[in-house]
């Protein structure tokens, strides 16, 4: 059948088509993935500056992280449950979860989208070339990501600097 429009132009139920094809692209196509995570707590001394450090790392990687500076840091870690063989300079909550020192965010990322039954994760001590304590012209260390709760303490994840190992 031929049109009786001018060239270049397009009939309504043309149109209307293209309309409806193109919605139902849009609607069939998936939804791009937002990540959204909780609101993340760091208690942390007033002093420390890798800890400062390591707040900027967990911001970059999209949390939203509010510092909370007390000189009692210890007394938080305790009613927390913070064993003390894990202990290290800062401690956050995230999800119901307690992350100790320098965990790197990825595995906050991972254990949030994993929830296993424990109380949280730790970086014990402060392993050179963990997120927050990089020192430019040292290697890092090898490290270990500490699972921990009422049934013990596991290695959920390694790492060498910041990178898994």
């Amino acid at each position: 059948m031929r049109s009786n429009l001018p060239a270049g132009m397009i009939s309504r139920r043309t149109l209307l088509a293209g309309l409806a094809v193109s919605a139902l692209s849009v609607a069939n196509r998936p939804a791009l993935a937002v990540e959204t995570l909780p609101k993340m707590v760091v208690t942390k001394d007033p002093n420390c500056g890798c800890c400062t450090a390591w707040v900027t790392q967990v911001r970059a990687a999209g949390f939203d992280a509010e510092v909370v500076e007390s000189s009692e840091i210890n007394r938080v870690k305790m009613r927390l449950g913070v064993p003390e063989a894990l202990a290290s300079c800062h401690t956050a909550e995230i999800g119901g979860y307690v992350i100790e020192g320098h965990v790197p965010p990825t595995v906050i990322k991972r254990l949030l989208a994993e929830k296993p039954e424990a109380k949280g994760l730790a970086v014990p001590g402060m392993p050179v070339g963990s997120p927050g304590m990089e020192v430019e012209g040292v290697e890092p260390d090898t490290y270990e990501v500490v699972l921990f709760g009422p049934s013990g303490q596991r290695t959920y994840a390694r790492y060498i600097g910041d990178r898994e190992a």
